[in-house]
This record gives C-alpha cells, structure tokens and sequence, in this order.
C-alpha cells in the first residue's frame, strides 16, 4: 500500500493506506480519532465535517491521498480538556446535543463559520448549518449555542 503524509490535528503522520481510502476511514479506522461521525456516506448530512487548511469539508466523500501533505483538523484538535473551543464551551452550556451523532458536524461547521465570519447573523448562521442534518430537533438550541459562541469568541478578540 502506498505511504499517506498528512498533518493531522497539529501533528505529522505517516502511514500506509490505499488509494481508495476516504479520509474519514483513515482518521477513524487507522488513527482512532472518532469525531468524525460515518453518517450517509454521501458528504450531505455533514456528521463526517473536519477542516482540511482551515476550511469545512466532507471526509466521508475525499479520498485520503487526496489531501496528502495538507492540514486536517477533527473535533479533536479543536479544542483541548483544558482549554475548550468558544463553539464546544457555548453547545456544552446551551445542551445543544440530544443523540451527539450531528454534534462533530455541527461544531466543525460553526467553528469554521466563526473563524471566517465573527458576528454572524442569524440567517447566516441557518445558512451555514443547512447542510448539517439534526434528526433529533435541537436546531432551536444549535442556533443559540453558536450565537454564544460568536459573543465568546468576541470577548476573546481584542480588536
């Protein structure tokens, strides 16, 4: 099998996958990093969410060599137990979460919305999301749990 590069969550790894993997196989079948969910398989229910260079995508639907020698970061290298991400500090706190299974989708997604756009407006942040599927129906305190994190990430901005 061919040698896959990648750096993930801040940190460089190498190991042997086929071309055929996704990379949301390797993230959770080969280094054990369980955020991202395996939801419709299809990229369209957003469970498999990471960031590759910073931006929100679908790791059910990219082949892992695809991405080779680029930055992927999952719900786990967001934030650590020390120090939460504004967006899992303010879902934890609004209980934003019924079944979980959306959950890494969701903050991944909001989290990438917020780094590009601080102060979000509500249909901005509904637009956003669109593509994350909720089948529990906790998109009332989704809404919420991201505008709380827009206004933490704002107090932690001093500009």
């Amino acid at each position: 099998m061919p040698l896959l590069a990648l750096t993930v969550n801040a940190r460089e790894v190498a190991l042997e996958a086929s071309r055929e993997a996704s990379l949301l196989h390797v993230l959770r079948n080969d280094l054990a990093l369980n955020g991202p969910k395996y939801g419709c398989g299809l990229g369209q229910c957003g469970a498999c969410t990471v960031w590759v260079d910073g931006v929100a995508a679908r790791a059910c639907v990219i082949p892992a060599h695809g991405v080779a020698g680029r930055s992927i970061t999952t719900l786990e290298g967001l934030g650590s137990r020390e120090r939460w991400h504004p967006v899992q500090q303010a879902f934890e706190q609004a209980q934003a979460a019924q079944c979980g299974y959306c959950l890494n989708g969701m903050v991944m997604q909001a989290a990438a919305l917020l780094a590009r756009e601080p102060h979000p407006g509500e249909e901005r942040i509904r637009d956003e999301l669109s593509g994350n599927l909720c089948r529990c129906g906790t998109h009332v305190e989704i809404m919420k749990a991201v505008q709380a994190a827009a206004a933490l990430t704002a107090q932690d901005d001093p500009a």
